[in-house]
């Protein structure tokens, strides 16, 4: 059931504005706001985190452009209460957002899915997944509920068939930046509620990412597709960056056999070594296609 009601509307024309959001993707719409002139009061972000070997202090990708830009940071959300603002704009942020900054806080959300397809965590992965011809952004209402809130809009693109979560991820970014700025700039209308049968994008669980070679060459593509797809060659772990099902005219790639049709590997990362072309692994490991992968 929807909170909406309970929130406070969002002005037409925010004048002050908070930021939350942490990873990559969610920098480009903050440097957006910035350069076309909205006073952003605060960047909320997750905290600093030890990264890497050394365990170096290392900030999120958000904070770090925050910094950059010379706003004020913090990873306290409650932060926002104090700062003046009067809308929030969230983008990928990770962390919960309580009733009571609700309640005194307007916010919208760049979500990358058609809602109420796809609420939850990994809406880019899924849809990847399950095989969807098109996903897109909505700009909605941040309530309670998970990614329950009304749309104020939205942008559909079409998703390529060897198009990778990254890959698909920029454009969607690019699209919900577009659609942030022209929604803030020419003024925030009424939302209008979502409509149709709510799925849910749960987190990919790591399990999930091991190649079963007995599944056919479709569904093992778009698991490439989504990163991080592992599976085994002689006892050590090989990573499957690239696949395609149809090589084009002197493409190198590798064909693998699967439970039904043809995967043909375009890039991969064997155990220890840097990520490379398939056919170099290939020709490294005198692997023709007859010794099964997964062993």
């Amino acid at each position: 059931m929807s909170d909406q009601a309970t929130l406070p509307p969002a002005p037409a024309h925010p004048r002050r504005l908070v930021y939350l959001g942490t990873p990559d993707f969610a920098v480009r719409p903050l440097r957006a706001l910035v350069e076309a002139g909205f006073d952003v009061a605060l960047v909320v972000s997750r905290a600093d985190a030890r990264r890497g070997r050394g365990g170096r202090t290392m900030p999120s990708p958000v904070k770090a452009a925050a910094l950059e830009l010379d706003l004020p940071v913090s990873d306290r959300v409650d932060d926002v209460l104090d700062a003046d603002a009067d809308l929030g704009v969230v983008v990928a942020f990770g962390r919960i957002i309580r009733p009571h900054v609700l309640a005194a806080l307007p916010m919208v959300n760049i979500h990358f899915s058609l809602l109420p397809r796809w609420r939850g965590a990994a809406p880019v992965e899924r849809a990847i997944l399950a095989g969807d011809e098109r996903t897109g952004v909505d700009l909605m209402v941040v309530e309670e509920g998970l990614d329950t809130g009304g749309i104020y809009d939205r942008a559909e693109v079409v998703i390529g068939p060897d198009e990778t979560v990254d890959d698909l991820r920029v454009r969607l970014t690019e699209a919900g930046t577009g659609l942030v700025l022209d929604n803030l700039t020419r003024g925030l209308g009424p939302p209008r509620p979502q409509e149709g049968e709510a799925t849910y994008a749960h987190k990919i669980d790591p399990a999930e990412l091991h190649v079963d070679w007995t599944r056919p060459a479709l569904d093992l593509h778009r698991l490439v597709r989504v990163g991080g797809a592992w599976t085994t060659f002689r006892g050590k772990r090989l990573k499957l960056w690239r696949t395609t099902l149809t090589p084009g005219e002197g493409d190198d790639a590798v064909p693998a056999p699967t439970g039904e049709g043809v995967l043909h590997l375009v890039e991969v990362q064997p155990e220890g070594k840097p990520r490379m072309p398939a056919r170099a692994w290939a020709n490294g490991a005198h692997w023709t296609g007859d010794e099964p992968l997964g062993t």
